[in-house]
C-alpha cells in the first residue's frame, strides 16, 4: 500500500489502499439513486469507487487548483460527477445547504489533517464555527459533513483518533453524539501508511448516520474495533480483534464526553467518578519561555542533551543566592545572573542543574515584553511544586522544583496543602498514574488539562508518612550518590496500587 503526500499547504494524504476503499464502500452502504458528497477528492480514488456503484450523483470538492485540474479531465465526459475547485469549509453554497437541514445522502472523504490556517483564514473560520478548535482541520471536515447530509444519511472518514479523547475537541464530540448514531470506528496504525509522517500515533474510520432524535442518538450502542495487524483486517472477521463496546448516553456523561478506549471498567469507572481530582487539591500550569533560548539560556557542558547549539555557562555568571532576593520577579541586578531552570526530559524524582537562563534586569524585562517570550504563571516561579514534562515515552515522569523557574515544556503542578507535596511527586512516578493518564490521553503528551483530570484518592496519615518517607530516601540518595535503591520505587508503586485497587 502506498499513500502520496501532496503540498504541505493542504496536508493531502491519498488512500492508494485497496482494502482500505473497500470497507469504507462497504460501510457506505450506496443504495440506489444517492446524492453524494467528496468534500476533499484529491486523486479521485473514492469517486472512482463511486462510479462502480449503483448510478449516483456525485459532487467532488477540492481545495487544490492543480488536483481540481486533473479531476476535471478525468471526469469531464461523465455527466453525473460535478467537480469544484474551492474550500468546502467556507463554501456558501454548502454552507446555506447546510442551514436546511443538508442535501446530501452520503458523504465520504479522507480529509487533510493538521493543514496549517493564516491566522485571517482562521479568523474566518472561527466566525462559521465558533464552538470548534479551528486549527486542525479534520474536526472541522467532519462537523460540516454531518450538517450537509440529510436524515438518516450515513457518513464515513478517515481521521485521527485525537478526537476521541482530546480536550480541545469536546463540542464536537458531544453534537456528534447527539446529532448522530455512531456504526462504527475502526482504530488501526499510521503504519498503514508507509513513508508518510502524519504526526498522529493512529487513524481511525468512523462511519455514522444522521439523526434527528437526540434521545435514539442517545440510546445508541456501536463497537469500536481495535487490534489491527493489516489492512486486509478490515474486511475479515472483526470476532478476531479487540472490540470496546459503546452507548452513546454513557460517553456524553463521560468526563469531556470523551471515548476512553479501555477494557478496564473499574478504570474508566475511576475517571467518570472520582470525587476528586488533582486540579481540585492542586494548581497545574504551563511555564516561561524567553522569546528566544538560544540568546538567554545556558547549558552546563557539551554532555547535556539538546545542547549543541548553546552556549557553555561560565560558572562566574551564576547567582547562588537567588532565592534570597525579595524582588527576584523584576531580576537580578548583578553580573552574577544566571539561574537554573527546569527543562523537559524524562528523569524521575530530580533533576540536575544541567541549565541556566539569564535573569538579570535587563533580561527580565526583555521577557514581559517580547510578543514571542511567555512570562506566564509568573506566582509559581520560585516555588516548590512538581514538574511533569508535557511530552513523555512510553512512562509519565515527574521531578521536584525547588525555588526555580520551569520553562514551557514542563506542567507545573502545585499542591495547595504543601504537605502533599511529596505525595504527588510519587503518585507521578507511578505505574498506576501512568496507566490512568494514557487511558484519559493515549498520545505521548501531558497537558495541564490533562493532569488536572486524574482522579486524586486523599490518603491516611499513615499512607502519607510512609510515603513521605519513601520519596525522601529517593531524594536524599539522588542528591548524595546521583542514584537511588529501586525497591523504593517499588515499594511505591505497590502503595498506591493497593490506594487505587488495582
Amino acid at each position: 500500500m502506498v499513500i502520496g503526500a501532496v503540498e504541505k499547504k493542504y496536508q493531502s494524504y491519498y488512500t492508494n489502499s485497496d482494502s482500505i476503499v473497500t470497507y469504507m464502500m462497504k460501510m457506505l452502504a450506496v443504495r440506489g439513486e444517492m446524492k453524494i458528497l467528496e468534500p476533499c477528492a484529491g486523486d479521485g480514488i473514492f469517486v472512482d469507487a463511486l462510479l462502480n456503484e449503483p448510478p449516483t450523483s456525485i459532487d467532488a470538492f477540492e481545495l487544490n487548483p492543480q488536483a481540481t485540474e486533473i479531476l476535471k479531465q478525468k471526469y469531464a465526459k461523465l455527466n453525473n460527477v460535478s467537480v469544484i475547485c474551492g474550500d468546502t469549509l467556507t463554501n456558501e453554497k454548502l454552507r446555506f445547504a447546510a442551514s436546511f437541514g443538508g442535501v446530501y445522502d452520503r458523504i465520504i472523504a479522507n480529509p487533510p489533517y493538521g493543514a496549517w490556517q493564516d491566522y485571517d483564514h482562521r479568523k474566518v473560520l472561527k466566525k462559521i464555527y465558533p464552538e470548534l478548535y479551528v486549527k486542525e482541520t479534520y474536526s472541522l471536515f467532519l462537523y460540516a459533513a454531518i450538517k450537509l447530509l440529510r436524515a438518516d444519511g450515513i457518513l464515513v472518514f478517515i481521521i485521527p483518533d485525537t478526537w476521541l479523547n482530546l480536550h480541545t475537541h469536546t463540542r464536537l464530540r458531544s453534537y456528534l453524539l447527539q446529532n448522530t448514531k455512531i456504526l462504527e470506528i475502526a482504530l488501526f496504525p499510521t503504519s498503514f501508511f508507509p513513508n508518510v509522517n502524519f504526526g498522529y500515533a493512529n487513524l481511525c474510520i468512523i462511519t455514522l448516520q444522521k439523526c434527528l432524535k437526540v434521545d435514539e442518538c442517545l440510546n445508541n450502542k456501536f463497537n469500536v474495533f481495535t487490534d489491527f495487524k493489516k489492512p486486509e483486517q478490515l474486511l475479515g472477521n472483526k470476532a478476531y480483534l479487540k472490540s470496546f463496546a459503546f452507548n452513546q448516553k454513557t460517553v456524553l456523561n463521560n468526563v469531556d464526553s470523551a471515548l476512553f478506549i479501555s477494557s478496564d471498567e473499574s478504570m474508566n469507572f475511576l475517571i467518570n467518578n472520582a470525587e476528586l481530582k488533582v486540579g481540585d487539591i492542586a494548581d497545574c500550569v504551563t511555564g516561561f519561555y524567553s522569546g528566544n533560548d538560544k540568546k538567554h539560556l545556558r547549558a552546563t557542558s557539551d554532555k547535556v542533551k539538546n545542547s549543541k547549539r548553546y552556549c557553555k555557562l561560565l560558572p562566574e555568571s551564576v547567582c547562588r543566592n537567588y532565592s534570597e532576593q525579595l524582588s527576584i520577579l523584576e531580576g537580578i541586578d548583578n553580573k552574577k545572573c544566571f539561574i537554573p531552570i527546569v527543562k523537559g526530559g524524562n528523569v524521575k524524582y530530580l533533576k540536575p542543574d544541567n541549565w541556566f537562563i539569564d535573569w538579570s534586569r535587563n533580561a527580565v524585562n526583555e521577557y514581559k515584553i517580547d510578543s514571542k517570550a511567555r512570562f506566564q504563571n509568573s506566582r509559581f516561579y520560585f516555588k516548590t511544586g512538581i514538574g511533569v514534562p508535557m511530552v513523555s515515552s512510553s512512562q509519565i515522569t515527574a521531578s521536584l522544583i525547588e525555588n526555580k523557574i520551569f520553562d514551557q515544556s514542563i506542567v507545573g503542578v502545585f499542591p495547595r496543602e504543601t504537605h502533599l507535596t511529596y505525595f504527588l511527586l510519587a503518585f507521578f512516578n507511578t505505574d498506576v498514574c501512568n496507566r490512568i493518564i494514557r487511558t484519559i490521553n493515549p498520545s505521548a503528551n501531558n497537558p495541564a488539562n490533562y493532569i488536572k483530570k486524574i482522579p486524586f484518592i486523599k490518603p491516611s496519615n499513615n499512607l502519607l508518612t510512609k510515603v513521605n518517607s519513601l520519596v525522601k530516601n529517593i531524594l536524599d540518595e539522588l542528591r548524595d550518590k546521583g542514584n537511588y535503591n529501586l525497591s523504593f520505587e517499588q515499594e511505591l508503586n505497590f502503595l498506591f496500587e493497593e490506594l487505587y485497587e488495582f
